[in-house]
């Protein structure tokens, strides 16, 4: 069933206060959609209030919600309480991540927990739930990395906790299909915000720029656009990633 717009939907988005979450969180209400929005530092609180401005600016109805989304319990309380807010959600976008360039000789257990357990672990648990809460015919779509496709030095915990969302998306599309469900990946080159730049020395940017059109980085507006896509007119699309990058890489 096609439905161009997201007049009416329930949209969830998690870590959806700010940067690309913030923006697809505002795309949504702008095609018609009801917000409900997810944050999970109290430091990023007044963007989420933002973010929630702009969302009734735009005529949806909005919900701040915030917790922990490593935890099992807390992502299945988001999902109920998102619904409890706004009411059924149609469309569950996760850009849930944390980037980490470090040598593996470097790598701590500590390291390597956290960046599993929020870009794999949370990952999946959103998906879990989404496809138990969401209404039938619903949209899950995850931000993963154009690094799943790179060879590279320094990204082994950010790309190596991104890549298990690729299985979780095939096996999730093939589960929930019967409902309706579709179920994606979108995975953004180098992307020009806060969280890059802490990660990279000005070469190292300089190079990341050089590899795709136009000698620039992804930027969110070219990624926010694809998440409405999927969530409408590209419903049929599902279990795959999208390499969305500017030529950036491939596979």
């Amino acid at each position: 069933m096609t439905t161009h717009t997201l007049q009416g939907k329930n949209v969830l988005v998690a870590a959806g206060a700010k940067n690309l979450g913030g923006l697809i969180s505002r795309r949504a209400a702008e095609a018609g959609a009801n917000v409900a929005i997810h944050y999970n530092s109290p430091s990023t609180r007044p963007q989420a209030e933002e973010t929630l401005a702009a969302v009734e600016a735009a005529g949806g109805k909005g919900v701040v919600l915030t917790g922990d989304l490593t935890r099992p319990d807390t992502v299945a309380e988001l999902f109920a309480n998102a619904a409890d807010a706004l009411g059924p959600i149609d469309v569950a976008v996760n850009t849930v991540g944390k980037v980490l360039r470090k040598p593996i000789a470097d790598t701590s257990e500590d390291d390597y927990d956290s960046m599993f357990d929020i870009n794999a672990k949370a990952a999946y648990f959103f998906i879990k739930e989404a496809g138990r809460q969401l209404a039938d015919d619903g949209k899950i779509i995850t931000i993963v990395t154009s690094l799943l496709a790179a060879f590279t030095d320094g990204y082994s915990t950010y790309a190596g906790g991104k890549s298990p969302v690729e299985h979780f998306t095939r096996a999730a599309a093939k589960e929930f299909a019967p409902r309706g469900i579709s179920v994606t990946a979108v995975a953004p080159g180098p992307m020009d915000t806060p969280f890059f730049y802490g990660q990279e020395t000005p070469e190292r940017v300089e190079f990341h720029k050089s590899q795709a059109m136009g000698n620039q980085l992804t930027k969110i507006e070219d990624i926010a656009p694809i998440v409405t896509f999927l969530a409408t007119d590209g419903w049929w699309i599902t279990g795959q990633t999208i390499f969305a990058n500017g030529g950036y890489t491939t596979r």
